[in-house]
């Protein structure tokens, strides 16, 4: 496919593309998702997995990726990825990350 006609398919211009491609610019997870169905080729082919390495993954490990897979391409997911992108303090990220994985311990024991 050309970088033309992907583009069209993203409603993108061809230079974006080409900036996607050079990474120059991040793709983002719900544009990421639409490059995918344009392409044909579900979201998992753009990452390395423990298969091509010669490792089988677990069924639980599959629908752990697809779960997040599907929560990147959410709304709510993509805002939350690009916020959290944009702080560059690793410090700060860290302590965003202990903060939301206390929630998750509490909101489980409710």
């Amino acid at each position: 496919m050309s970088q033309s006609a992907l583009a069209e398919g993203l409603n993108v211009t061809f230079q974006q593309v080409q900036k996607y491609e050079k990474g120059t610019n991040r793709v983002g997870a719900s544009r990421l998702q639409r490059v995918a169905d344009c392409l044909g080729v579900p979201v998992s082919y753009f990452f390395d997995t423990a298969e091509t390495e010669g490792l089988a993954l677990s069924d639980e490990t599959i629908v752990a990726k697809n779960d997040l897979v599907h929560f990147l391409a959410s709304e709510e997911g993509a805002e939350l990825n690009r916020s959290f992108a944009k702080i560059k303090d690793a410090r700060t990220r860290q302590k965003i990350l202990e903060l939301v994985k206390s929630l998750t311990f509490t909101s489980k024991s409710d």
